[in-house]
């Protein structure tokens, strides 16, 4: 049976994802057969797998940090939201039904903990090591009961967690230690130690704080990874600024031709796979934004309406803030649209829905001839073909089936102008296609844009994840990671309390039980002190979450876990 380990988080977005990514990397680079894995997973940013299964996208990055192919194993279970109290459960790799948070907690979800065991030894059993990541913070103390991705899969499978925190926020220490004192004495005993993540500044000014920690925990610090800007790798499902102007990360190069490309993206509610756009944005001279307003796409050169889980609400939303009419008009004047699958659908003549919002038949903007009709049965498809006379992949996830009547073909559906519509995802990663279809607007939008020639997407994508390798291998104590993922937990970990609530602490002298650091939290890789922390003083308090529309993606992790 291959080593394990949890990565587990203080907060949202603390970094769980990024930080497993960059394991994966590390230990792929050594020669380590590795694997990611995420029980539960909440998100909107999903993938569809070569076997069909619909599984989160930050798993498939992580396996493209692994090298390996993504699965199904790797994401058994798949929340997508559709509205602030139910989601779409989607189980190895197919969708099972709409259930409420109330309904999926009730016993659904300890009802899943035998699948999600199983796919996990399914791992244990091909690999060398399979890294985990957790959902939100494992000290959600009013769900641990249910829980199935945090301790309760750590517990199963008797791995060490390691808690991530982002201190860029603040209050990382507070974090760390309320994080650990809200455990079970049987949680904490697996919670061996901590890493400091998105830190800037001098490293010795942290270290006495990594040291009290330590005292007060008996738990050392593996690391503490510095704020690396233009990472650009996926995210789950939220935009770690405030939507309003929020500019995705973009390569730091100057435009190939005489004139930049504006690309303004409808931060539509339930906006997913907002991904698709990151291929432009790795574009020199492409400038990407994600905007709410109306007036906001008046100097945009294309503008982008892209994929939703909830259509209908999308197009009302479209429709009250006035950008339904700025798009009108723009089709009119031969000026650049692209949708991409809930966009496309909005963009199409008319939409019959009996199962997204049960909303009945609702007319589109009218765009393009395209009728769109909801199924049960969900799309999970990865095409390929030639668009634009270049080769071109993607992956379709949709209900709606489109019925084109009309206008040139452009992959699965069509153009009409200046306007494009598709389903599929992805598809703007095929280098050559992405800068044909940027000549293409270009042109339309009358700038003197040029496409560099040698922009490869994919070639960008590994650099970044080898950063992320880098990060972990040069700010981490790689040594004593490879002893917790090899051996487990180090023995005798202190008991932090209070502990978890209604639970009775552990009388003194019980096994795993003191003050303070004690001799077996030194055993075992644990040595005193902070280890090898090397980074900075943390900077200004990070941005809270996003307002206006943007607050539809941005779900806390406590919902995550309430679903």
């Amino acid at each position: 049976m291959s080593g394990g380990l949890l990565v587990a988080g203080t907060t949202s977005d603390a970094g769980k994802s990024v930080v497993t990514a960059g394991i994966c990397r590390w230990l792929v680079r050594r020669g380590v057969k590795v694997a990611p894995f995420k029980a539960q997973n909440m998100s909107l940013n999903s993938f569809v797998t070569r076997e069909g299964a619909e599984i989160g996208r930050a798993q498939a990055m992580q396996a493209q940090a692994a090298r390996v192919e993504p699965s199904a194993l790797m994401n058994p279970v798949l929340l997508k939201p559709g509205g602030d109290r139910s989601s779409q459960v989607v189980l190895m790799g197919k969708p099972v039904g709409e259930m409420s948070a109330r309904g999926y907690h009730g016993g659904r979800q300890e009802a899943l903990l035998g699948t999600v065991v199983d796919c996990l030894e399914q791992l244990r059993g091909t690999y060398d090591a399979v890294i985990c990541e957790g959902a939100g913070s494992p000290a959600e103390i009013n769900l641990r009961r249910t829980d199935i991705v945090n301790m309760g899969i750590a517990r199963a499978a008797r791995f060490p967690v390691l808690v991530v925190g982002d201190i860029d926020r603040g209050g990382v220490f507070a974090s760390f230690f309320g994080t650990t004192a809200l455990l079970s004495a049987e949680d904490q005993s697996l919670v061996a130690g901590y890493l400091v993540n998105k830190f800037r500044g001098d490293v010795s000014l942290l270290e006495p704080g990594l040291d009290m920690l330590y005292g007060l925990t008996g738990r050392r610090t593996y690391g503490v990874l510095p704020f690396a800007h233009g990472l650009g790798i996926d995210e789950e499902d939220g935009l770690r600024v405030s939507m309003r102007g929020a500019v995705r990360e973009s390569v730091v190069a100057p435009p190939h031709g005489e004139d930049v490309l504006r690309v303004a993206v409808c931060a539509v509610p339930l906006m997913s796979n907002f991904t698709d756009v990151d291929a432009l944005a790795a574009e020199p001279g492409v400038v990407v934004r994600f905007v709410d307003r109306a007036e906001e796409l008046a100097d945009a050169d294309l503008v982008i309406v892209p994929g939703t889980r909830g259509t209908v609400r999308a197009l009302a939303w479209l429709r009250e803030r006035g950008l339904a009419d700025a798009l009108v008009r723009r089709a009119a004047e031969g000026r650049p649209v692209l949708g991409i699958c809930g966009g496309f659908q909005v963009l199409g003549e008319r939409i019959e829905d009996a199962v997204e919002s049960r909303a009945g038949v609702v007319d589109g903007l009218g765009l393009l001839p395209v009728r769109i009709r909801f199924e049960r049965a969900k799309t999970l498809a990865r095409p390929a073909g030639t668009a634009l006379g270049e080769p071109v992949e993607g992956y379709e996830i949709h209900h709606g089936v489109a019925d084109v009547r009309g206008g040139e073909p452009f992959l699965d559906g069509c153009r009409v102008g200046a306007v494009w519509g598709t389903h599929w995802h992805g598809s703007l990663e095929s280098d050559a296609f992405r800068r044909r279809f940027l000549a293409e607007v270009a042109r339309a939008a009358g700038r003197r844009f040029v496409a560099a020639p040698d922009t490869s997407f994919g070639v960008l994508r590994e650099e970044q994840l080898d950063r992320l390798g880098d990060l972990v291998e040069e700010h981490a104590d790689t040594d004593a990671l490879w002893r917790l993922i090899e051996g487990g937990a180090p023995a005798g970990l202190p008991f932090i309390a209070p502990g978890a609530p209604g639970v009775a602490a552990p009388r003194a002298g019980a096994p795993g039980v003191g003050g303070g650091a004690s001799a077996g939290a030194r055993d075992a890789g644990a040595p005193d002190g902070p280890g090898t922390a090397r980074n900075a003083v943390r900077g200004p308090d990070g941005p809270g979450a996003p307002d206006g529309p943007g607050a539809a993606l941005e779900v806390s992790d406590v919902n995550k876990e309430a679903l």
